[in-house]
């Protein structure tokens, strides 16, 4: 059971994630860092971060208790909520600054997911380190896209 709930959990983010990230003109015209990774990085990174999240929740899993499976399971829920907020965010709305304000909120629900699962597995607890790592990694470079392009003005309906 755990081991679906893990798979299906990190193949949702994924697909979900990749389905919201509209990689079109507006993004391609933004001014970005030159140490800004290539496009075609995201997805194996990312493929890798959910993989290794998905393997710590199956560890976690069989490391705790019921009360403890509860828990678990709340805090991936709450992670994919923010995890899935950020790209439509900052993609499909066009708005970066909102996504940067998002990241802090996805931050911290990786940073409780790291905490959280060392009493359950000390190896799930590392396992969620790259993603902490990546999440770090990504609201800097938002911050940076922010600041080399900012304001983003909410997009006027036609007449």
């Amino acid at each position: 059971m755990e081991v679906a709930i893990a798979v299906g959990w990190a193949l949702a983010l994924g697909l979900v994630g990749g389905l919201l990230t509209d990689v079109g003109d507006w993004y391609a015209g933004l001014r970005k860092p030159s140490w800004q990774p290539p496009d075609w990085l995201f997805g194996p990174a990312w493929t890798v971060i959910l993989g290794l999240a998905a393997w710590a929740f199956v560890l976690a899993w069989r490391g705790t208790d019921e009360s403890g499976k509860g828990l678990l399971l709340g805090l991936y829920a709450i992670n994919g909520v923010f995890h899935l907020l950020w790209s439509p965010l900052f993609f499909k709305w066009k708005r970066p600054d909102w996504a940067l304000v998002e990241v802090a909120f996805l931050w911290a629900s990786v940073l409780a997911l790291a905490i959280a699962l060392r009493p359950m597995s000390v190896l799930a607890s590392w396992l969620i380190v790259p993603y902490l790592v990546w999440v770090s990694f990504a609201a800097i470079l938002n911050l940076a896209i922010v600041r080399r392009n900012g304001p983003f003005a909410p997009r006027r309906a036609s007449l």
